[in-house]
């Protein structure tokens, strides 16, 4: 018969209420509710996705999750309000990667684009579609090749703000064509919708959505290129940024959820799995797809060398978005 000793007993019943609550944040999360912080303003198409979104992860985790609205500076005020957040999992953020694999290239972001966040999940995949607004003369994308080379700096091309993909588009066509337009950055994508609508500038490259191609199939908004790789479904008559010459503007934006850094893996792992039911789900998947945008998949550590890739490619732009 094998006797126990008395000290490792004692010392055993000491730790065991320890340990316990050591993993019991971990083995029962969620416990309370919790917010996403969508990095941009309400009414564009990563708000109506990220209270889908919402919707169906509060379904598959049993506690309220809400949407908190929190533009400015193209995404990154909202992804520095995660990183000061605790990394318990209960404060996420929507976001397009371009908060960190973008703008940190050109700007002081107050975090740390490399460390400060755990990614968690690729949501969709959204093609960057430009249009000619009622103040844009023009038909085709050569319409306004010719009209910057006509009058340098007099076109506007408003995107939803610096650093961005729409940007991104926008410094890509400079560069490839040597053309000579006048940026118009704004906080996000519903505002610019209402002002291109009303001809407040002549350009506008945005994320693709349901409302766009409607305006664009109602003649309100002109469409001349699209980031994709090939013709869309839904625009079928526009052609892709390879067609007109520009083929490294064949942008699609990538958004995705994310934490704070240092997030638990449990709770990553429990996160991501929840996002790929909701992504599986015939709502979500009728909302992205019916603006041609595709699903995200993978785990967290796909989502993250995806981001990493990203990160190192766009720093060949750097010198020139920071003009």
């Amino acid at each position: 018969m094998q006797l126990r000793h008395p000290r490792r007993h004692v010392l055993a019943a000491a730790l065991a209420p320890l340990l316990a609550r050591a993993q019991a944040p971990a083995a029962r999360w969620p416990l309370k509710p919790i917010r996403i912080i969508v990095v941009y303003p309400t009414g564009g198409l990563s708000d109506v996705v990220s209270r889908t979104l919402a919707t169906s992860l509060s379904d598959k985790l049993g506690v309220p999750v809400f949407v908190d609205n929190r533009p400015g500076d193209g995404g990154a005020l909202g992804m520095q309000l995660l990183a000061r957040a605790q990394p318990d999992g209960y404060t996420l953020a929507f976001s397009a990667v371009t908060p960190l694999t973008l703008k940190p290239h050109i700007q002081d972001v107050g975090y740390d684009a490399v460390n400060g966040f755990a990614p968690l999940a690729a949501v969709m995949y959204t093609p960057v579609l430009l249009v000619g607004t009622p103040a844009f003369t023009g038909r085709s994308f050569a319409d306004l090749v010719a009209l910057a080379r006509a009058k340098p700096g007099q076109l506007r091309w408003a995107t939803s703000g610096v650093a961005t993909s729409g940007h991104l588009v926008l410094e890509e066509v400079r560069q490839a064509l040597r053309v000579n337009i006048t940026h118009v950055p704004y906080k996000g994508g519903g505002q610019q919708i209402v002002d291109a609508l009303s001809g407040q500038f002549e350009l506008l490259s945005t994320n693709l959505a349901a409302d766009q191609v409607e305006h664009v199939r109602a003649g309100k908004l002109r469409a001349l290129a699209v980031g994709a790789p090939t013709r869309l479904k839904v625009l079928p008559n526009t052609p892709t940024f390879s067609e007109v010459g520009v083929p490294r503007a064949n942008v699609a934006s990538l958004f995705g959820l994310f934490a704070t850094g240092g997030t638990p893996p449990e709770v990553v792992a429990t996160i991501n799995a929840a996002v790929q039911e909701a992504l599986a789900a015939p709502e979500l998947q009728a909302r992205l797809r019916s603006a041609d945008n595709i699903p995200g998949r993978g785990t967290a550590d796909d989502f993250a060398r995806e981001i990493a890739r990203q990160r190192e490619d766009n720093r060949r732009l750097a010198p020139v978005l920071r003009r």
